[in-house]
């Protein structure tokens, strides 16, 4: 019953780990736990280049040519996601989750090791540079491929009150790749040097992120299946391609809705985590160590709210939880951004304001893993969620060629606070928009989910077959 099924979800008795794993078959467990650790194994390979690479760039790219390549590595990470997204989420729907989650790991592995084998600029040229851009491009395909279709195969194989949960853990892993990536980063300039962490130091993070790369695909080759959702309802192969309808047709009402809900949140995480980093340096007063340590301790508070948040959202509904964290965050954002950039502070001064400011703000992409998919049906789930999820990166991105002509006229602080508002903004809107998914709407199975929420004109389309899933579970039994 769905009652009980709440019950469950908010005993506070119970682990993490149980409230995970309870009541899945063994490839079930496997993929909720793929979903959490291969997230963050992908969270790693993206931020590598942002950290662990930039104190290298004078070795790899000469340095004269710092400023610029900065840039174009970040640009080619941002034009490989979207693309990755669309190209594998198709493969996904049509021939399923678990082949495709393979096939993307062993990609991102195999350019995350090519990265760390890349030969200097001394030896090379532009061409070692050029190399680094063509893998990031590369490596960008592949790891949207990887979230594109782990992430729904995750959800596919949660307990309806537990996706919530299991969406909060995958989404946390981001802020623990960058605590860890700070962290190691600071460990190794400090243990190393300057000198020799740029000529081969910032190698070993990547053949570290490459090699968990491969850990993980010996465990989704050993142990993980796609969950029987996928096989109760079979790839359609007749009407518009699966894309076409994402972006265009059947299904753009959900996609562009929760394209706006996202591109809130990348305004939100650009600002509070990308921005924030290079003026703790700028106007904070930190050097490049104090920055890392502070922005490392926002990190871990954000992860640990952020997988509480996604199992909030089963308590509250998804639509009350969107709408209640971006007013939150509309009325706290700025003045705590405010705050933190107003002069010199001590790094764990600057890291406890950090903290808030994330929590208040990013936090919010806890049910983001649950949502999307739940608004999808299962032959373009991934599609729609891979698409949504990182087509939504795009403008936000972007913000290096319009925040200084924002600063002009709302000043340099102001500019970064005026995003920040723009963002939670888009999150509030974006929430309000989209269908209410009570608690007792979500405690059902994901297709059922999905069909309920695709409403049009106040009718939920395919209301017929909507309750056809009630009673099921994820791994195919009865609730």
């Amino acid at each position: 019953m769905p009652t009980q099924s709440r019950t469950r979800a908010s005993g506070g008795a119970a682990s993490r780990q149980h409230l995970l794993a309870a009541d899945l078959p063994a490839p079930g467990r496997a993929a909720v736990t793929g979903g959490v650790w291969g997230n963050y194994v992908d969270q790693l390979n993206i931020f590598l280049p942002v950290t662990a690479l930039a104190p290298a760039l004078p070795t790899i790219a000469g340095r004269d040519a710092v400023a610029s390549t900065v840039a174009f590595v970040v640009m080619a990470t941002l034009i490989g996601r979207p693309l990755g997204a669309m190209i594998f989420g198709r493969i996904s729907d049509a021939v399923g989750r678990t082949t495709t989650t393979r096939v993307a790991i062993a990609g991102t592995a195999a350019c995350t090791f090519g990265i760390a084998a890349v030969p200097p600029a001394e030896s090379i040229g532009l061409l070692s540079i050029g190399i680094v851009i063509g893998l990031r491009f590369l490596g960008g395909v592949f790891l949207a491929g990887e979230y594109t279709s782990a992430i729904p195969l995750a959800m596919e194989w949660s307990e309806p009150t537990r996706r919530g949960l299991a969406s909060g853990l995958i989404m946390s892993m981001a802020a623990w790749a960058q605590a860890t990536i700070a962290l190691v980063t600071v460990g190794l300039l400090t243990v190393l040097g300057p000198d020799a962490y740029a000529a081969w130091g910032w190698r070993a993070s990547f053949a570290a992120g490459g090699t968990a790369s491969v850990l993980m695909l010996i465990y989704y080759t050993r142990h993980v299946a796609d969950a029987p959702i996928f096989r109760r309802h079979p790839a359609k192969t007749t009407g518009a391609p699966r894309l076409a309808q994402v972006l265009a047709g059947r299904y753009a009402g959900q996609f562009w809705q929760v394209f706006a809900l996202m591109s809130g949140l990348w305004f939100l995480t650009n600002m509070t985590v990308i921005v924030l980093t290079q003026r703790m340096v700028s106007d904070v007063g930190l050097d490049a160590r104090g920055a890392s340590v502070a922005m490392a301790l926002a990190s871990i508070a954000q992860a640990i709210v952020m997988a509480l948040a996604g199992h909030l959202s089963t308590g509250t509904g998804r639509r009350r939880f969107f709408i209640g964290w971006g007013l939150l965050a509309v009325g706290a954002g700025a003045p705590l951004w405010l705050w933190i950039t107003a002069g010199p502070r001590p790094a764990l001064v600057a890291g406890v304001g950090a903290a808030l400011l994330q929590v208040v703000t990013v936090c919010a992409y806890g049910p983001v893993g649950a949502y999307i998919n739940e608004r999808f049906p299962t032959h373009v789930r991934a599609t729609g969620y891979g698409t949504a999820y990182s087509l939504s990166i795009v403008i936000p991105a972007l913000y290096p060629y319009y925040l200084p002509a924002l600063e002009r006229v709302l000043g340099h602080q102001g500019a970064p606070a005026a995003l920040i508002v723009l963002g939670a903004l888009l999150v509030a809107v974006g929430g309000a928009l989209g269908p209410r998914l009570s608690p007792a709407e979500i405690d059902d199975d994901l297709e059922a989910v999905a069909a309920r929420a695709d409403v049009r004109g106040g009718v939920p389309a395919g209301s017929v077959e909507a309750g056809s899933g009630r009673g099921e579970r994820a791994d195919g039994g009865a609730r």
